[in-house]
C-alpha cells in the first residue's frame, strides 16, 4: 500500500466543512476485497475491535469489512485509532481516484500531526495483519494519545476556544503553543493562554514581582502578609524570626507555585526551602504564613467569575504500599498528566516533596498506616499536583470586591487572585485573611474541572470581555470563483467596498492588496493568501478570489463567507488537472464556496449558466441570481417567489426583490462596460452589484463605485485593456480558454474596425482537445493569427503546443494569414508592427505585467516618432522616412535581436 500524496485540508473542502487529511492510496496488486487475505479479518478484529464498532456519522449503514478494499480498511482503522486515542472525529470517507486501484482516503482531524501519525500507524497495523506479524496496538494508541495531549490546546486555552466556537466567532491557532486569534481583520482579538491582547504588559510585569505587587495592594488597603526579600539563608531565618513563625519562602518573581514552600517553622525547613526557591529565581522572599485554606479567585473584567478552595497534593496510606507506590497509583488516574494538558497534574517526589516528607519523619519508601494522610507539598497549586473544590457560590461580595481591587491595582483584565483565609463567605478583614499573590495568565483547570463542586464557564466570561453580546468578530467576506471574470469581479467588489469607506484586503491572481497597495505578488488566489488577509488587523472587509487549485490542495482559507460569487463554469478550462476530468467535477469543486455561505449570507449565481444555477440548493443562505436578460425565465421565476435578482433592463443595471425594482446605474455611466458593449464585463458588473447588495452596501455607494472604476492596465491588468496605435485598436486580455475567447470575439465585434488580428498561445497543461478547440475559435474569429509557444511548456515537448494549434487552425474558415514566432514578445511585436489604420488586434497576455509594459513602451515609442515627424514637417515641409511607409518604429525584442526577422509564415489562406 503506497501513499502517493498527503494533503492537509485546513479549511472547508470538497469533502467536509471540517479540517481533514486526504491521503491518495495506491493498492498496487492488492485491489481485491480483504476477505481474500487469509486471517486478515480475524487479526484485525482481535487487535482493534473498534473498526467493527465505530461508525462515522457519514455512514448510511454499517459495512461488512470483508467486502471492502484495503483503502476502505485504512479509512476505518485511522478513524478508530483517533477514537481510541480520545480524539472524537466524526467524518471519514474513501472515494475512487479515477485510476484502477487508487483511492482517496479522507479522515477528519483536530490536530494535523496526530492524523498523519494515525495514518502511518494504520498502514503499519494493516501490513502486520496482512503478513501475520505481531503488532502492539495498546502501545500505538498510547503513542497517539500522548502526541495529541502534547500538541493540542491545553484546558485553559481550549475552554476559551470552545466558548468562541459556540458563539460563532472564528478562530485560528497562530503557533504550536497557546497563541490564538479570534475574529478576522480589524475585528480580531488574540489570547495567549488566559491573557488577552487587552492584558497590560506592565500589569503582567508587576504581577511577576511579588514584593511590588504586595506593596501596591497594601497602598490601597488590601490585606497582605508581612515580609520582604532576602539575600541568603541567614537573612531568611532572621526575617522569619522577626515577623514570627511559621513563614512562607518563595521566589520573588515566579508563577504556578514553583519553588513555593509554606508553613515553615525551623531553620532547617527555611534553608531547604530557600535552596529550592533558588532553582526558580535569584530573588527570594520570606513572608508571614497566614493560617487557613488556600483559595483562588478568578477575576475577569470587573467581576469574580469563579472561586476554588485548593488542597495540597497528598496520598492516603493503606498500610501496604510505600509512599512512592501510592504516588504511582494516584498518577495512574487518566485525569493526571504532565504540565497543563489534562485537568489534573501528576504528583511529584522531587526535592521539595522529599523535604516535606522528611518534615513528617517519612521517606519515599515509608509505608503509611491505613487512612493516614501524607502531604507532598505545602502549597496547593494544581500545577504541582493539588486538587480543587469549587466555592464560587460561597464568596462574600466584600471578598469579591477585594479581589477585583487587587486585579485593578496591578493592572490586569484577567487575574488569579490567591487568598488565604478560613472561610470565603466572610470578609477578609473579619477573619484575618490575606491576599498573597495576584497572577497573570491564571490557570483555568481548577474552575473548568474541579475535583468537587460545580464546573464554571470561565471561557465564556473571557470571550465576553473581548466580544460583547452581538459582536462575533467578523468582517464582510466575499469569495469569488468561476471560470472567467473572477479577477475583474473581485477587483470591482473591492473598489465598491473602498468607496463605502472600508479598508479592503483583496486576493487575486495578481497578488494580495491592502486597498491599492500590493503587499504580495504572483497568483494569490489560494487559501494561504486568504488567511493572510484575514490575519491583517488593518482589514475591514475581505474580497477573496478563490481558485480551483487551492480548494483541492488545502480547502478554503475561511470558515464561512457572506457572499459567494460564481461567475460561470466553462467547458475545457483546467480539466485534466488534479483529478478533475469533467465540467461537472469542476463545478463541484467551485461549489465549495457556496456550501460555506453564512446563514445570513447569499450565493450570487449566474442565471444563464446551468452548472452555476445547479449550485443554488447547496447554499445555506439565500440566493441572488444575475443575468443580462431581464426576462430570463429563471430570473422571472425567482422573483415570483420573492427572490432577489440583478439584471439589465433597457440601458441600466437594475436590482429587484420580488416585484420591487431599484435602478442602480445606466450602463453609459459604468466605464468598465464601455457603454454596455463588452458583454462579459456587464456580467461582471451584475455579479459585483449583487455581492455589494448582499453585504449591505447602499445603492448610492454602489453607483459611485461603478462610475469610478476604470478598466485600465493598472487597475485591471490584461482584462480587456484598450489602447490606440496609429489609428488601430489594441485590446490586451488574459483570456485563455474557449469560453473566454468566444466572449472576447463577441465584445470586439461591437467595436468598429476593418481587419482583425490576434496574438495567442495555449497553456501546455490543457488537454489536446482544449488546445485544438481554442485554435479553431481564434481561426474563426480573426483574419490574421500570430501564434507562439511559451518558454514554459508545462510538461509538453517543444513544438507540441504549436502543432496542436495548427490542427485547430486548419478547421477554421475565416483566418487568412497565420504566422508563428518564437516567444511572447516577438509575437506581440510582430502583431503591432503590421497594424494599419482601422485594424484591431487582440493580444493575449501570458506574462501579464511584462507584456503590458512592452506594449505601452511600444505605443509610447510610436507616439514619440510621430511627434518628431510632425515637428520636422513643420520646420522643413517634408518628412524623412526609413523603411515601409506608415510602419511603427523598430523596438528591440526581449533579447535585443531584430523582432520579426525570424517570424515564419506557416500558411496563408
Amino acid at each position: 500500500m503506497e501513499f502517493r500524496n498527503i494533503r492537509a485540508l485546513r479549511g472547508p473542502n470538497i469533502w467536509t466543512r471540517c479540517t481533514a487529511l486526504e491521503v491518495s492510496v495506491d493498492l498496487g496488486e492488492m485491489k481485491f476485497p480483504v476477505r481474500e487475505i487469509p486471517g486478515f479479518e480475524s487479526r484485525l478484529r482481535t487487535w482493534l475491535p473498534a473498526v467493527y464498532q465505530a461508525q462515522p456519522q457519514t455512514a448510511d449503514k454499517p459495512e461488512a469489512v470483508g467486502s471492502l478494499t484495503l483503502a476502505h480498511v485504512l479509512e476505518k482503522v485511522a478513524f478508530a485509532l483517533h477514537h481510541e486515542a480520545g480524539v472524537p472525529v466524526v467524518f471519514c470517507k474513501t472515494s475512487p481516484a479515477g485510476e484502477p486501484g487508487v483511492f482517496k482516503v479522507v479522515v477528519e482531524y483536530h490536530e494535523e500531526d496526530v492524523a498523519r501519525s494515525a495514518f502511518e500507524i494504520a498502514r503499519s497495523l494493516i501490513d502486520a495483519a496482512i503478513h501475520a506479524r505481531s503488532f502492539d496496538v495498546p502501545a500505538a494508541v498510547q503513542k497517539l494519545r500522548s502526541l495529541d495531549q502534547q500538541i493540542r490546546l491545553g484546558p485553559s486555552t481550549g475552554s476559551i476556544v470552545r466558548a468562541a466556537e459556540v458563539r460563532g466567532i472564528p478562530f485560528r491557532r497562530l503557533n504550536t503553543g497557546s497563541l490564538v486569534q479570534f475574529g478576522w481583520g480589524s475585528k480580531q482579538h488574540r489570547i495567549l493562554a488566559a491573557e488577552t491582547d487587552r492584558t497590560s504588559a506592565i500589569g503582567e510585569s508587576i504581577a511577576q514581582d511579588k514584593e511590588l505587587t504586595k506593596n501596591l495592594l497594601k497602598s490601597v488597603g488590601v490585606p497582605v502578609p508581612e515580609g520582604r526579600p532576602v539575600r541568603d539563608v541567614d537573612e531568611a531565618w532572621a526575617v522569619a524570626c522577626e515577623i514570627g513563625l511559621p513563614v512562607v519562602v518563595k521566589p520573588q518573581y515566579g508563577n504556578q507555585g514553583r519553588g513555593v514552600a509554606v508553613n515553615l517553622s525551623t531553620r532547617e525547613q527555611v534553608a531547604v526551602a530557600f535552596d529550592a526557591a533558588l532553582q526558580e529565581g535569584s530573588s527570594i522572599m520570606v513572608e508571614k504564613f497566614a493560617p487557613g485554606c488556600d483559595h483562588r479567585l478568578l477575576v475577569v473584567g470587573d467581576a469574580v467569575v469563579a472561586a476554588a478552595r485548593r488542597q495540597p497534593p497528598l496520598v492516603v496510606g493503606d498500610g501496604v504500599h510505600t509512599i512512592e507506590q501510592l504516588v504511582a497509583q494516584v498518577n495512574a488516574d487518566p485525569r493526571r498528566g504532565e504540565d497543563h494538558a489534562t485537568s489534573l497534574s501528576k504528583l511529584r517526589l522531587d526535592a521539595i516533596g522529599l523535604a516535606v516528607l522528611g518534615e513528617q519523619g517519612l521517606t519515599a519508601e515509608s509505608i503509611p498506616a491505613a487512612g493516614a494522610t501524607v502531604v507532598l507539598r505545602r502549597n496547593a497549586n494544581l500545577s504541582t499536583g493539588g486538587t480543587a473544590t469549587d466555592v464560587t457560590d460561597q464568596v462574600h461580595p466584600d471578598m469579591a470586591a477585594r479581589a477585583v481591587d487587587a486585579a485593578r491595582i496591578v493592572g490586569l483584565d484577567i487575574a488569579g487572585v490567591d487568598v488565604v483565609c478560613c472561610d470565603v463567605s466572610i470578609p477578609l478583614e473579619k477573619q484575618g485573611g490575606v491576599i498573597v499573590e495576584v497572577n497573570a495568565a491564571p490557570g483555568l483547570r481548577m474552575h473548568l474541572e474541579p475535583s468537587a463542586g460545580t464546573p464554571r464557564r470561565v471561557g465564556e466570561a473571557i470571550v465576553a470581555t473581548m466580544f460583547p453580546e452581538g459582536d462575533i468578530g467578523r468582517i464582510p467576506v466575499v469569495a469569488v470563483t468561476g471560470t472567467n471574470g473572477k479577477t475583474t469581479t473581485t477587483r470591482l467588489i473591492a473598489h465598491i467596498l473602498r468607496t463605502w469607506g472600508k479598508r479592503v484586503g483583496m486576493t487575486c491572481t495578481d497578488g494580495i492588496f491592502l486597498n491599492d497597495r500590493r503587499i504580495d505578488t504572483g497568483d494569490c488566489s489560494g487559501p494561504k493568501s486568504a488567511r493572510a488577509v484575514l490575519l491583517n488587523p488593518q482589514v475591514d472587509a475581505a474580497v477573496l478570489e478563490t481558485a480551483r487549485g487551492g480548494v483541492l490542495r488545502e480547502g478554503l482559507g475561511f470558515d464561512v463567507c457572506d457572499a459567494a460569487v460564481v461567475t460561470n463554469i466553462g467547458e475545457g478550462d483546467h480539466l485534466g488537472l488534479g483529478g478533475i476530468e469533467t465540467a461537472e467535477q469542476l463545478a463541484a469543486v467551485k461549489r465549495t464556496i457556496v456550501e460555506n455561505v453564512a446563514a445570513g449570507g447569499a450565493a450570487v449565481l449566474n442565471a444563464a449558466d446551468p452548472m452555476t444555477v445547479a449550485m443554488a440548493p447547496y447554499c445555506p443562505g439565500s440566493v441572488v441570481f444575475f443575468a443580462r436578460d431581464a426576462a430570463h425565465p429563471l430570473i422571472a421565476a425567482h422573483r415570483a417567489r420573492g427572490g432577489r435578482a440583478v439584471f439589465v433592463q433597457g440601458d441600466a443595471v437594475v436590482k429587484a426583490e420580488g416585484p420591487r425594482e431599484t435602478r442602480v446605474a445606466p450602463l453609459s455611466q459604468i466605464p468598465l462596460t464601455e457603454g454596455g458593449r463588452i458583454g462579459f464585463q456587464v456580467e461582471n458588473v451584475l455579479a459585483s452589484v449583487a455581492a455589494a447588495w448582499t453585504v449591505g452596501i447602499p445603492v448610492d455607494v454602489v453607483r459611485a463605485g461603478l462610475a469610478t472604476f476604470v478598466n485600465d492596465a493598472r487597475r485591471t491588468p490584461a482584462r480587456f485593456n484598450l489602447f490606440t496605435l496609429s489609428g488601430a485598436t489594441v485590446v490586451v486580455d488574459y483570456g485563455h480558454n474557449a469560453d473566454a475567447l468566444i466572449a472576447l470575439i463577441d465584445a470586439i465585434s461591437r467595436f468598429p474596425h476593418d481587419r482583425r488580428s490576434v496574438v495567442y498561445t495555449a497553456a501546455g497543461d490543457r488537454r489536446d482537445a482544449d488546445i485544438i478547440r481554442q485554435a479553431e475559435i481564434i481561426g474563426n474569429g480573426f483574419d490574421r493569427v500570430i501564434i507562439y509557444e511559451d518558454k514554459c511548456t508545462r510538461g509538453r515537448a517543444d513544438g507540441e503546443v504549436i502543432a496542436l494549434m495548427r490542427q485547430g487552425l486548419t478547421k477554421a474558415v475565416r483566418v487568412r494569414e497565420i504566422l508563428e514566432t518564437r516567444g511572447e514578445f516577438r509575437a506581440i511585436e510582430s502583431g503591432l508592427s503590421s497594424l494599419q489604420t482601422g485594424d484591431l488586434i487582440l493580444v493575449q497576455a501570458d506574462q501579464v505585467e511584462e507584456a503590458l509594459e512592452f506594449i505601452q513602451k511600444y505605443i509610447a515609442s510610436a507616439g514619440a516618432q510621430a511627434a518628431a515627424a510632425i515637428a520636422q514637417f513643420a520646420a522643413n515641409g517634408s518628412i524623412a522616412t526609413s523603411g515601409t511607409a506608415g510602419e511603427p518604429p523598430a523596438t528591440p525584442s526581449s533579447n535585443g535581436t531584430a523582432p520579426v526577422a525570424d517570424a515564419a509564415s506557416i500558411g496563408v489562406k
